[in-house]
């Protein structure tokens, strides 16, 4: 069965030293301590059975941590096994909206991931508007983190609710994926993925053996479109986030979905085979 894994980085140097993952170092994630070559993520990939990886940029107020060009060329090196995800500077509107063009356009990137713990900015900032109106036009996800912030950073800005709730309100033709599932406040996302059509959940930064039961519960039933694997590569490998998988007692049409299928949907996945 093909698997996407819906949210992961192919990491620089410059991202994984800096401080503010500290806290991860302590849980153990193996974080690399120099560049590592696009093979050695296809390979942790392939560890794990995983087809194909959306992998993201980050931008934040301290700079780029990984740059769009930088994912676009991990992309070409991985033979069709990346997909890119753009991110952007939102401290200067206009700029952001011409290099989410460009990252679509140009580069062809699939999506667009701001991670609003690293601006300290929730997603209802007006500062995100004119980004979610250009998402809608280049007809693209927009991606973020939602629960509780593992790196040492408030978490404020990962509840579903008010942030999401306004921002699926005032863009009805956004599709919005809340990655991280959420927690604690997974109740709350279920709910908003629940109430708007284009609202998702992915469940990157968490192991099979860690979801919440109200989301295993929701992926049974009636969110059995709505919820897509992710492992936030390389802080949880492939196939650590992915053992277990039967203990789920999934049938095999909500496997499908959660593995590939919805991912495939929401991201326009099979225009990049067209393409």
């Amino acid at each position: 069965m093909t698997i996407i894994d819906a949210w992961a980085q192919h990491p620089t140097v410059r991202m994984v030293e800096h401080d503010m993952f500290d806290s991860l170092r302590r849980w153990g994630a193996p974080l690399p301590t120099e560049q590592p070559p696009v093979a050695a993520t296809v390979a942790a990939m392939d560890a794990g059975g995983v087809d194909t990886a959306l992998i993201s940029a980050w931008y934040g107020p301290e700079g780029v941590l990984i740059s769009n060009d930088e994912v676009a060329s991990f992309a070409a090196e991985s033979a069709g096994r990346f997909v890119g995800v753009a991110s952007v500077d939102l401290r200067k509107p206009v700029a952001a909206v011409r290099e989410l063009r460009r990252a679509v356009n140009e580069l062809g990137m699939k999506a667009l991931r701001i991670v609003p713990w690293l601006w300290g900015l929730p997603p209802n900032d007006r500062r995100y508007y004119p980004l979610y109106a250009e998402c809608v036009e280049l007809g693209i996800p927009f991606c973020t983190q939602v629960g509780h912030t593992g790196p040492l950073r408030s978490s404020e800005t990962g509840r579903p609710i008010p942030y999401l709730d306004d921002v699926a309100l005032d863009f009805p033709d956004l599709v919005i994926v809340g990655g991280h599932i959420g927690y604690p406040w997974t109740t709350e996302m279920i709910a908003v993925a629940t109430k708007y059509p284009n609202v998702y959940i992915d469940t990157s930064a968490y192991t099979v053996r860690r979801y919440p039961p109200e989301l295993v519960a929701y992926m049974q039933k009636h969110g059995r479109e709505k919820v897509l694997f992710g492992t936030n590569f390389p802080m949880i490998m492939p196939d650590r986030a992915l053992a277990g998988l039967d203990d789920l007692q999934l049938d095999n049409e909500v496997r499908e979905l959660f593995l590939s299928g919805n991912a495939r949907r929401v991201f326009r996945l099979d225009e990049v085979s067209a393409g």
